[in-house]
């Protein structure tokens, strides 16, 4: 399977495209099995029946109107669930996000400006601050870039650039060090086996 997808680095081939549906194949049924299993079995069925949680017929009712977006003339019907299902998560995250992201970074990043830390801690604390005011800055649309608020967006797109920059290099690092296991997978453990087989 590894070889057979690799082999589109030569060029696109039906041994490919078959690897590449057998995968999806798997992925979705695997998928669908542990939804079947964890998500209605354990939190809906179980619930119900061995403990009596009745209520969850409920919840059981909206998943059950999703499925009315199979039909075209009933599509409608599934608009109530996905109207529930957004505001509660719309309304779970923002408070998650808020208290365990925005205030915290916001804390760190002024807490981290304090003096007795040290020269080198306190002007990488300082580059921080100024990063992330005049990354703000860039997003501020109501008024037009010019002067100083144009030079503080123009200084925001840079520290936006290297972020990105980062980003790039972690996710391409991040793929090589995948590749670099399948190699090694091929050459030491399946190359090993076949060696022992002559």
């Amino acid at each position: 399977m590894i070889l057979s997808l690799f082999s589109f680095m030569y060029r696109d081939n039906p041994v490919y495209k078959m690897s590449e549906h057998i995968f999806a194949g798997l992925s979705a049924g695997y998928y669908v099995g542990l939804i079947w299993q964890t998500v209605i079995i354990q939190q809906l069925v179980n619930p119900m029946v061995d403990e009596g949680d009745w209520w969850l017929i409920f919840p059981g009712f909206l998943g059950i109107l999703m499925f009315a977006r199979m039909s075209r003339k009933y599509t409608w019907i599934s608009r109530t669930s996905l109207a529930f299902v957004m505001g509660s998560t719309a309304g779970i995250y923002l408070i998650q996000t808020l208290h365990g992201l925005i205030l915290p970074q916001t804390y760190s990043t002024i807490v981290s400006l304090d003096p007795s830390r040290g020269f080198a801690a306190t002007l990488l604390s300082l580059i921080v601050v100024i990063g992330v005011i005049s990354t703000l800055v860039y997003f501020y649309f109501s008024k037009e870039h010019k002067g100083f608020l144009g030079a503080t967006a123009r200084l925001g797109i840079w520290f936006i650039m290297i972020s990105f920059g980062a980003h790039f290099g972690y996710t391409v690092m991040g793929r090589i060090s995948l590749l670099i296991g399948r190699i090694q997978f091929l050459v030491y453990d399946w190359g090993g086996a076949i060696k022992q087989l002559f």
